[in-house]
């Protein structure tokens, strides 16, 4: 059997959520994005440009909070450009070409400004 209990108010609590319900979350969002978008785009290696030209981002509402993923529309066939440099590829002729990590070592930056500047959203309450 569990059992709750407590004395005194919530309104500490109900302040902070009503104030919660106000944060400029998206914009921020928007904002990193667009950074993100940028970022990507000055690291993707290219030979025409298409790839690094084609880099987007979309921001969705969760259950949890709020989803940002950033994506390359750039195919060939049925395969993602921006993912054969990301991880490598076999080629037609039965060559390989390895892989080339300049996804992360772009965002990185990106994931921890957006961390700080939330944390000074929410701190900000």
């Amino acid at each position: 059997m569990i059992t709750f209990s407590h004395k005194g108010s919530f309104k500490n609590t109900e302040r902070f959520l009503s104030k919660a319900k106000d944060l400029q979350v998206m914009a921020i969002l928007n904002r990193y994005g667009q950074k993100g978008v940028q970022a990507l785009a000055n690291a993707t290696p290219y030979n025409t440009g298409l790839t690094a030209r084609s880099w987007d981002y979309n921001i969705s509402k969760t259950a949890w909070g709020y989803d940002i993923t950033w994506s390359n529309s750039n195919r060939r066939g049925s395969s993602n450009i921006a993912i054969l440099i990301q991880y490598g590829h076999g080629t037609g002729t039965g060559g390989y070409v390895p892989p080339y990590d300049y996804v992360n070592p772009a965002m990185r930056p990106i994931f921890d400004e957006i961390a700080e500047e939330i944390w000074k959203e929410v701190s900000r309450i």
